[in-house]
């Protein structure tokens, strides 16, 4: 939902609250007038009120965009550094775990060899 469509749907609900209180109770038409400007003041107040605070929040979106644009191809670009600084790091690591595993391989076929070997 849109905060314009939002802000408009409250004011809209508010002036015909305002409307129905002013035309339900009883009054003398020179205090219902006074009333009405009163009540039209207050309702040209508040929509000022909130196109203020419209501009404020449209001015802080601008804003934490523009931040965004700015730290995430910065954060980006360090994450990438550290996860290549991973890698280079654990290559070693790696390539010695592999032939590990090819030994215990090695050994495990011998061993089955041996076993078998010995059945017969």
């Amino acid at each position: 939902m849109k905060a314009s469509t939002f802000f408009l749907g409250i004011l809209t609900g508010t002036a015909a609250a305002a409307i129905t209180v002013l035309y339900s109770t009883p009054q003398s038409g020179v205090e219902l007038r006074t009333s009405v400007k009163d009540a039209s003041s207050d309702l040209k107040d508040m929509c000022s009120d909130v196109k203020e605070k419209i501009i404020k929040l449209n001015g802080s979106v601008l804003k934490l965009t523009q931040e965004a644009k700015e730290t995430i191809p910065i954060a980006v670009d360090g994450l990438k550094q550290s996860i290549d600084k991973w890698q280079e790091t654990t290559e070693p690591h790696k390539n010695r775990l592999e032939i590990e595993l090819s030994a215990i391989q090695e050994a495990l076929e011998t061993l089955e060899k041996s076993i078998t070997a010995q059945q017969k």
